[in-house]
Protein backbone atom coordinates (compact mmCIF):
# COMPACT_ATOMS: atom_id res chain seq x y z
CA UNK A 1 0.00 0.00 0.00
CA UNK A 2 1.39 3.29 -0.65
CA UNK A 3 0.07 6.62 0.97
CA UNK A 4 -1.40 9.91 -0.78
CA UNK A 5 -1.33 13.55 0.51
CA UNK A 6 -1.63 14.38 4.09
CA UNK A 7 1.30 11.72 5.24
CA UNK A 8 4.04 13.98 4.38
CA UNK A 9 6.45 15.15 7.72
CA UNK A 10 9.34 17.42 8.25
CA UNK A 11 12.65 15.24 8.06
CA UNK A 12 10.79 12.53 5.81
CA UNK A 13 13.22 9.92 4.00
CA UNK A 14 16.11 11.67 6.11
CA UNK A 15 16.62 7.85 7.50
CA UNK A 16 16.69 6.76 3.95
CA UNK A 17 19.59 8.96 3.05
CA UNK A 18 21.35 8.60 5.78
CA UNK A 19 21.47 4.69 6.03
CA UNK A 20 21.19 3.35 2.31
CA UNK A 21 23.59 4.22 -0.14
CA UNK A 22 21.31 2.90 -3.21
CA UNK A 23 18.43 5.33 -0.97
CA UNK A 24 21.02 8.24 -1.20
CA UNK A 25 21.77 7.93 -5.14
CA UNK A 26 17.87 7.74 -5.73
CA UNK A 27 17.50 10.77 -3.82
CA UNK A 28 19.81 13.04 -5.60
CA UNK A 29 18.52 11.70 -8.71
CA UNK A 30 15.24 12.72 -7.66
CA UNK A 31 17.06 16.43 -7.24
CA UNK A 32 18.36 16.11 -10.41
CA UNK A 33 15.02 15.29 -12.44
CA UNK A 34 13.44 18.36 -10.47
CA UNK A 35 15.96 20.38 -11.27
CA UNK A 36 15.89 21.63 -7.60
CA UNK A 37 17.22 20.15 -4.37
CA UNK A 38 13.50 18.54 -3.47
CA UNK A 39 15.29 16.27 -0.35
CA UNK A 40 16.17 19.58 1.15
CA UNK A 41 12.71 20.80 1.59
CA UNK A 42 12.02 17.17 2.71
CA UNK A 43 14.89 16.98 5.27
CA UNK A 44 14.47 20.14 6.90
CA UNK A 45 11.34 22.22 5.09
CA UNK A 46 8.66 23.20 7.95
CA UNK A 47 5.03 21.56 7.68
CA UNK A 48 3.75 24.49 5.67
CA UNK A 49 6.79 24.19 3.15
CA UNK A 50 6.03 20.71 2.89
CA UNK A 51 2.03 21.39 2.49
CA UNK A 52 2.58 22.93 -0.66
CA UNK A 53 0.50 20.70 -3.63
CA UNK A 54 3.95 20.50 -6.15
CA UNK A 55 6.05 19.33 -2.74
CA UNK A 56 3.52 17.28 -0.95
CA UNK A 57 3.20 14.90 -4.44
CA UNK A 58 6.74 14.32 -5.74
CA UNK A 59 7.95 14.22 -1.91
CA UNK A 60 5.65 11.34 -0.85
CA UNK A 61 6.01 9.65 -4.08
CA UNK A 62 10.18 9.78 -3.61
CA UNK A 63 10.36 8.94 -0.11
CA UNK A 64 7.80 5.56 -1.12
CA UNK A 65 9.47 4.28 -3.88
CA UNK A 66 13.13 5.10 -2.66
CA UNK A 67 12.05 3.07 0.11
CA UNK A 68 10.41 0.55 -1.59
CA UNK A 69 13.57 -0.24 -4.11
CA UNK A 70 16.32 -0.17 -0.82
CA UNK A 71 13.79 -3.31 0.64
CA UNK A 72 15.46 -5.04 -2.72
CA UNK A 73 14.46 -8.71 -2.51
CA UNK A 74 11.80 -8.62 0.39
CA UNK A 75 10.02 -6.52 -1.69
CA UNK A 76 7.64 -8.92 -3.76
CA UNK A 77 4.18 -7.82 -3.37
CA UNK A 78 1.65 -10.30 -5.05
CA UNK A 79 -0.82 -6.64 -5.25
CA UNK A 80 -0.53 -3.36 -4.99
CA UNK A 81 -2.69 -0.52 -4.42
CA UNK A 82 -2.12 3.51 -3.63
CA UNK A 83 -3.75 6.11 -2.01
CA UNK A 84 -4.76 8.97 -4.65
CA UNK A 85 -1.31 10.35 -5.65
CA UNK A 86 -0.08 6.68 -3.84
CA UNK A 87 -1.19 5.29 -7.18
CA UNK A 88 1.74 6.60 -9.25
CA UNK A 89 4.00 5.02 -6.22
CA UNK A 90 2.82 1.80 -6.86
CA UNK A 91 2.73 1.88 -10.64
CA UNK A 92 6.66 2.57 -10.06
CA UNK A 93 6.90 -0.74 -7.65
CA UNK A 94 5.24 -3.27 -9.90
CA UNK A 95 7.23 -1.86 -13.11
CA UNK A 96 4.20 0.00 -14.69
CA UNK A 97 6.14 2.99 -14.79
CA UNK A 98 10.23 3.90 -14.39
CA UNK A 99 11.39 5.75 -11.64
CA UNK A 100 12.21 8.30 -13.66
CA UNK A 101 9.35 8.77 -15.73
CA UNK A 102 6.93 8.16 -12.96
CA UNK A 103 9.04 10.98 -10.79
CA UNK A 104 8.42 13.24 -13.65
CA UNK A 105 4.44 12.62 -14.25
CA UNK A 106 4.27 13.28 -10.68
CA UNK A 107 5.59 16.30 -10.73
CA UNK A 108 3.71 17.43 -14.04
CA UNK A 109 0.55 16.01 -12.13
CA UNK A 110 1.00 18.20 -8.75
CA UNK A 111 2.22 21.61 -10.99
CA UNK A 112 -1.19 21.15 -13.30
CA UNK A 113 -3.42 20.60 -9.63
CA UNK A 114 -1.76 23.23 -7.80
CA UNK A 115 -2.76 25.72 -11.03
CA UNK A 116 -6.46 24.21 -11.53
CA UNK A 117 -6.43 25.00 -7.76
CA UNK A 118 -5.75 28.78 -8.17
CA UNK A 119 -8.68 28.93 -11.39
CA UNK A 120 -11.45 27.63 -9.10
CA UNK A 121 -10.99 28.55 -5.29
CA UNK A 122 -12.08 25.40 -3.66
CA UNK A 123 -11.50 22.93 -1.07
CA UNK A 124 -12.19 19.65 0.62
CA UNK A 125 -14.02 18.03 4.16
CA UNK A 126 -14.12 14.94 5.96
CA UNK A 127 -17.62 13.77 6.71
CA UNK A 128 -17.79 11.00 9.74
CA UNK A 129 -20.72 8.86 11.05
CA UNK A 130 -22.67 9.14 8.45
CA UNK A 131 -23.75 6.62 5.14
CA UNK A 132 -22.31 7.07 1.96
CA UNK A 133 -25.53 6.82 0.28
CA UNK A 134 -26.84 9.99 2.62
CA UNK A 135 -23.52 11.73 1.74
CA UNK A 136 -23.69 11.27 -1.91
CA UNK A 137 -27.63 12.33 -1.92
CA UNK A 138 -27.04 15.64 -0.08
CA UNK A 139 -24.05 16.63 -2.27
CA UNK A 140 -25.93 15.84 -5.23
CA UNK A 141 -28.87 18.75 -3.83
CA UNK A 142 -26.52 21.29 -3.03
CA UNK A 143 -26.06 24.26 -4.88
CA UNK A 144 -22.92 24.75 -6.45
CA UNK A 145 -20.67 22.35 -7.72
CA UNK A 146 -19.39 19.85 -4.36
CA UNK A 147 -19.27 15.69 -5.26
CA UNK A 148 -18.05 12.79 -2.93
CA UNK A 149 -14.20 12.53 -3.37
CA UNK A 150 -12.87 9.88 -1.40
CA UNK A 151 -14.59 7.18 0.24
CA UNK A 152 -11.38 6.48 2.84
CA UNK A 153 -13.38 3.53 4.80
CA UNK A 154 -16.58 2.68 5.96
CA UNK A 155 -18.28 6.03 7.68
CA UNK A 156 -15.84 8.30 6.48
CA UNK A 157 -16.12 10.05 2.84
CA UNK A 158 -14.37 13.24 1.79
CA UNK A 159 -16.21 15.57 0.01
CA UNK A 160 -14.86 18.17 -2.46
CA UNK A 161 -15.99 21.10 -4.44
CA UNK A 162 -16.74 24.95 -4.65
CA UNK A 163 -15.70 26.70 -1.07
CA UNK A 164 -19.33 27.67 -0.97
CA UNK A 165 -20.87 24.72 -1.72
CA UNK A 166 -18.63 22.63 0.77
CA UNK A 167 -19.36 24.86 3.78
CA UNK A 168 -23.32 24.47 2.77
CA UNK A 169 -23.28 20.29 2.36
CA UNK A 170 -21.69 20.56 5.85
CA UNK A 171 -23.86 22.45 7.08
CA UNK A 172 -26.81 20.20 6.23
CA UNK A 173 -24.46 16.83 6.21
CA UNK A 174 -23.94 17.68 10.07
CA UNK A 175 -27.70 18.49 10.20
CA UNK A 176 -28.63 15.20 8.85
CA UNK A 177 -26.78 13.38 11.81
CA UNK A 178 -22.79 13.56 10.95
CA UNK A 179 -20.75 12.76 14.30
CA UNK A 180 -18.35 16.02 12.66
CA UNK A 181 -17.67 17.94 9.37
CA UNK A 182 -14.07 18.80 9.11
CA UNK A 183 -12.48 21.40 6.49
CA UNK A 184 -9.43 19.55 5.45
CA UNK A 185 -6.42 22.00 4.99
CA UNK A 186 -5.68 21.65 1.49
CA UNK A 187 -4.91 23.48 -1.83
CA UNK A 188 -7.94 22.79 -3.34
CA UNK A 189 -11.09 20.32 -5.32
CA UNK A 190 -9.22 17.09 -5.69
CA UNK A 191 -11.20 14.00 -7.35
CA UNK A 192 -13.84 16.60 -8.57
CA UNK A 193 -14.77 18.26 -11.82
CA UNK A 194 -13.03 21.23 -10.79
CA UNK A 195 -9.43 19.22 -11.80
CA UNK A 196 -10.90 18.78 -15.17
CA UNK A 197 -7.75 21.74 -16.42
CA UNK A 198 -5.18 19.32 -14.88
CA UNK A 199 -7.02 16.12 -15.87
CA UNK A 200 -5.95 17.70 -19.78
CA UNK A 201 -2.66 18.41 -19.01
CA UNK A 202 -1.72 15.12 -17.18
CA UNK A 203 -3.19 13.19 -20.22
CA UNK A 204 -0.99 14.41 -22.54
CA UNK A 205 1.97 13.91 -20.47
CA UNK A 206 0.68 10.13 -19.44
CA UNK A 207 -0.02 10.03 -22.95
CA UNK A 208 4.15 10.78 -24.08
CA UNK A 209 5.29 8.68 -21.41
CA UNK A 210 5.83 4.71 -21.85
CA UNK A 211 3.72 2.24 -19.16
CA UNK A 212 5.06 -1.25 -18.99
CA UNK A 213 3.66 -4.96 -18.13
CA UNK A 214 3.38 -4.79 -14.33
CA UNK A 215 4.76 -7.80 -12.21
CA UNK A 216 1.61 -7.88 -10.09
CA UNK A 217 -1.80 -6.46 -10.52
CA UNK A 218 -2.57 -2.91 -9.26
CA UNK A 219 -6.38 -2.28 -8.11
CA UNK A 220 -6.91 1.29 -9.22
CA UNK A 221 -8.68 3.97 -7.84
CA UNK A 222 -11.38 4.67 -10.39
CA UNK A 223 -12.04 1.17 -10.40
CA UNK A 224 -11.22 -0.77 -7.09
CA UNK A 225 -10.52 -3.37 -9.10
CA UNK A 226 -7.22 -5.53 -10.05
CA UNK A 227 -5.89 -4.22 -13.45
CA UNK A 228 -2.43 -5.30 -15.64
CA UNK A 229 -3.16 -4.06 -18.58
CA UNK A 230 -0.92 -1.16 -19.52
CA UNK A 231 -3.49 0.71 -21.66
CA UNK A 232 -5.98 0.59 -19.58
CA UNK A 233 -3.96 1.44 -16.29
CA UNK A 234 -3.54 4.92 -18.23
CA UNK A 235 -6.89 5.26 -18.85
CA UNK A 236 -7.76 4.99 -15.09
CA UNK A 237 -4.86 6.96 -14.41
CA UNK A 238 -5.88 9.95 -16.13
CA UNK A 239 -9.33 9.93 -14.92
CA UNK A 240 -8.67 9.50 -11.02
CA UNK A 241 -7.83 13.56 -11.27
CA UNK A 242 -11.56 14.25 -11.43
CA UNK A 243 -13.29 10.90 -10.18
CA UNK A 244 -13.82 9.61 -6.97
CA UNK A 245 -11.01 7.53 -4.83
CA UNK A 246 -12.90 4.29 -4.35
CA UNK A 247 -10.54 3.31 -1.53
CA UNK A 248 -13.25 1.46 0.76
CA UNK A 249 -14.20 -0.34 -2.34
CA UNK A 250 -10.19 -1.31 -3.12
CA UNK A 251 -9.56 -2.63 0.21
CA UNK A 252 -12.65 -4.70 0.38
CA UNK A 253 -12.08 -6.00 -3.25
CA UNK A 254 -8.37 -6.55 -2.40
CA UNK A 255 -9.08 -8.55 0.93
CA UNK A 256 -11.65 -10.48 -1.39
CA UNK A 257 -9.04 -11.54 -3.94
CA UNK A 258 -7.25 -13.12 -0.74
CA UNK A 259 -4.83 -10.54 0.39
CA UNK A 260 -3.95 -11.73 4.19
CA UNK A 261 -0.67 -9.18 5.19
CA UNK A 262 -0.69 -5.16 4.27
CA UNK A 263 2.34 -3.52 4.62
CA UNK A 264 2.27 0.42 3.70
CA UNK A 265 5.31 1.51 2.12
CA UNK A 266 5.71 5.34 2.93
CA UNK A 267 5.70 8.05 5.43
CA UNK A 268 2.71 7.82 8.03
CA UNK A 269 0.64 4.92 9.01
CA UNK A 270 -2.60 6.43 7.65
CA UNK A 271 -3.44 3.39 5.88
CA UNK A 272 -3.31 0.67 7.98
CA UNK A 273 -5.90 2.45 10.01
CA UNK A 274 -7.85 2.41 7.12
CA UNK A 275 -7.50 -1.21 6.70
CA UNK A 276 -7.98 -1.96 9.95
CA UNK A 277 -11.65 -0.12 9.97
CA UNK A 278 -12.68 -2.57 7.27
CA UNK A 279 -10.74 -6.09 8.64
CA UNK A 280 -9.51 -5.43 12.54
CA UNK A 281 -7.84 -8.89 12.39
CA UNK A 282 -5.66 -8.33 9.69
CA UNK A 283 -1.69 -8.36 9.83
CA UNK A 284 -0.56 -4.59 8.82
CA UNK A 285 2.98 -2.85 9.22
CA UNK A 286 5.12 -0.22 7.76
CA UNK A 287 8.11 -1.05 5.56
CA UNK A 288 11.41 -0.80 7.37
CA UNK A 289 14.41 -0.13 5.38
CA UNK A 290 17.29 -2.94 6.39
CA UNK A 291 20.96 -2.05 7.07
Amino acid sequence: MFPGQGSQFPGMAKDIYEKSSLGKELLEQANEILGFRITDVMFEGSEEELKQTRITQPAIFIHSVVLAKCLGSSFTPQMVAGHSLGEFSALASNGTLSYEDALRLVYARSMAMQKACELNPSTMAAILGLEDSVVERICSETEGIVVAANYNCPGQLVISGENAAVDLACQKLTEAGAKRAIKLPVGGAFHSPLMEPARLELERAIEATAFHQPTCPVYQNVTASAVIDPLEIQKNLVAQLTAPVLWTQTMQQMLADGASEVIEVGPGKVLQGLFKKVDRELQVSSAEIVG
